[in-house]
């Protein structure tokens, strides 16, 4: 039986939420992605990665607290499940196997 394998963005996001724990929402895990990677991520393709993930039963999310800051509206965390660090571990694992016995490839033009 084939799954999806996951793309490069969804790997990001999923170890943003990982590095983050229970502070794992939208802004945050953009900000997560950008600071170690330099790559900009914006906190739309994030939401929207965050939301297909949560459809495919990889992340489920939570409401937290209303806040005046955010005009009374409550902040949506996300915890990575179990079948998501299986898929992380796959794509690791599947990327260390291609690299293996890569020798001299920088200088390949």
């Amino acid at each position: 039986m084939s799954r999806d394998t996951l793309g490069e963005f969804e790997q990001l996001v999923l170890l943003a939420c990982l590095r983050l724990g229970v502070g794992a929402y939208t802004l945050a895990v953009a900000d997560e992605i950008s600071r170690r990677t330099g790559r900009e991520a914006s906190h739309a393709a994030v939401y929207v990665a965050l939301r297909r993930m949560e459809g495919k039963g990889l992340v489920a999310s939570s409401l937290g607290d209303t806040s005046s800051a955010r005009g009374g509206r409550p902040r949506r965390f996300f915890q990575v499940l179990p079948e998501a660090k299986e898929r992380l571990r796959e794509a690791r694992d599947a990327l260390l196997t291609m690299w293996d016995g890569v020798d001299g490839w920088e200088g390949v033009t």
